[in-house]
């Protein structure tokens, strides 16, 4: 736990210190939408969705744009599928769940958000495509612009399935209603 805060405290603070300012916008957004006509509950869920979607997501891709310290002999690029993950299960147990935890959650809470906001993106598959594009956008950045990150088409598909886990944790509150919201 310490290593994690002597690394990520930065991120980390910076995102509690948001979590009010996020809940204004929130707020701001659901006066303005409930005065343009959406009815309140949409409006609020909407809203909602919109907040943890930023502020769930943007962390987590800072995280992946940090520059690491690797081992020099460390592959860093795996074109492979399940090549990278298959190595990660030789790691410590505490690192392996760190490591696959936090590639399900870099999306998850865009996962949840996305179909809640946009009715379009409700289906699994779309889910799966969401999170694969937003992780195979990452994966391109680190490789050409992030020194000592590793890039991994197994990131590209935990990511993606992170993405389906929260759009399947909020599928309660999917709404196919679609009302007009002035720009």
């Amino acid at each position: 736990m310490a290593q994690v805060w002597a690394h990520w405290h930065t991120v980390l603070l910076t995102t509690a210190a948001l979590v009010p300012l996020t809940l204004l916008i929130v707020a701001a957004l659901v006066r303005y939408r409930t005065q343009a006509g959406v009815p309140l509950g949409l409006a609020w869920r909407w809203s909602l969705a919109e907040g943890a979607m930023v502020l769930g997501t943007l962390p987590w891709v800072w995280m992946t744009m940090t520059p690491q310290q690797v081992p020099p002999d460390t592959t860093l690029l795996y074109l492979v599928p399940l090549s990278d993950l298959g190595q990660q299960f030789t790691m410590p147990l505490p690192w392996l769940i760190a490591q696959i935890g936090g590639n399900l959650l870099v999306f998850f809470a865009l996962g949840a958000g996305a179909p809640v906001r946009f009715p379009a993106l409700a289906s699994p598959l779309r889910l799966l495509l969401l999170g694969a594009a937003g992780s195979v956008v990452i994966e391109v950045t680190q490789l050409l612009f992030v020194t000592d990150r590793v890039c991994s088409i197994d990131d590209v598909l935990v990511n993606a399935v992170g993405c389906l886990l929260g759009g399947l944790v909020t599928r309660p509150w999917w709404s196919r209603a679609r009302v007009p919201v002035p720009a």
